[in-house]
């Protein structure tokens, strides 16, 4: 399933996803390497890594090469003045690949504006930097010795989701399916694409499925008892009626 839109317009400009969607891009193009070799060192340097975060201390050329994670480094750190906190919400705006970006971006363009219409401009930013961070403790507590890179905005972005059906379960998203264009409702496809993250469980698969559950998961429980009042923001500034 390829979401196309939703049917759900807002009364306001979406500056903070707008700018999100520009500062991620801009990222990708003009401040990761697209070498690999330098790209790779790139998001050594610079992303969220678990056996860091669980350790509390960068990766020794040791545990890079043979994917070990020790409680204590038994060498010199690759990136001694790395900021492992740091890398925690860096890791947010990085992304692997250009497909990578692409379909996060399009996902946060078509969920976005209408959770930051609910939560306001600012109230917004602090959402969604905090069901990313949310994402990455997720990820590294089901994976704490792992020494591969962690990046992209999809854990943010599933709190986006997360968000966006407790607010709006009964709109639709207009969805490719097949080579035909079907309203679903929000309902149906994000809770389709929240169970089809458990799909992965156990495989061999890159996707971080534990991010993006574990940023679902915030993004629902951030919104849920908020709901009333999120939507009456929403009423009161665009004059209309939600479902």
């Amino acid at each position: 399933m390829i979401p196309i839109r939703d049917i759900n317009p807002t009364a306001i400009r979406p500056l903070i996803t707008w700018g999100l969607i520009a500062l991620c891009t801009a990222i990708f193009f003009l401040v990761q390497p697209q070498d690999a070799d330098d790209g790779s060192r790139f998001v050594y340097r610079h992303a969220a890594i678990a056996c860091e975060i669980t350790t509390g201390a960068p990766l020794d050329l040791d545990e890079i090469r043979t994917g070990i994670c020790r409680d204590a480094a038994s060498g010199a750190t690759v990136f001694p003045e790395k900021s492992i906190w740091q890398s925690v919400l860096n890791s947010i705006f990085l992304h692997g690949s250009i497909l990578h970006l692409l379909f996060n971006m399009w996902s946060l363009w078509i969920f976005g504006n209408n959770v930051e219409e609910a939560f306001g401009h600012l109230g917004y930013l602090l959402f969604f930097v905090a069901t990313g961070i949310a994402a990455t403790v997720g990820f590294v507590v089901f994976n704490p010795t792992l020494t591969i890179p962690l990046v992209g905005a999809s854990g943010a972005i599933a709190g986006v989701m997360g968000a966006y059906v407790v607010l709006f379960p009964t709109h639709s998203v207009l969805t490719l399916i097949f080579f035909r264009v079907v309203a679903i409702r929000a309902t149906w496809f994000l809770g389709i694409w929240f169970l089809s993250q458990f799909l992965m469980a156990g495989g061999e698969s890159s996707i971080a499925w534990e991010a993006h559950v574990a940023g679902f998961l915030a993004g629902a429980i951030i919104a849920l008892p908020f709901r009333d009042a999120l939507l009456r923001r929403t009423l009161e500034g665009a004059g209309r009626r939600y479902a």
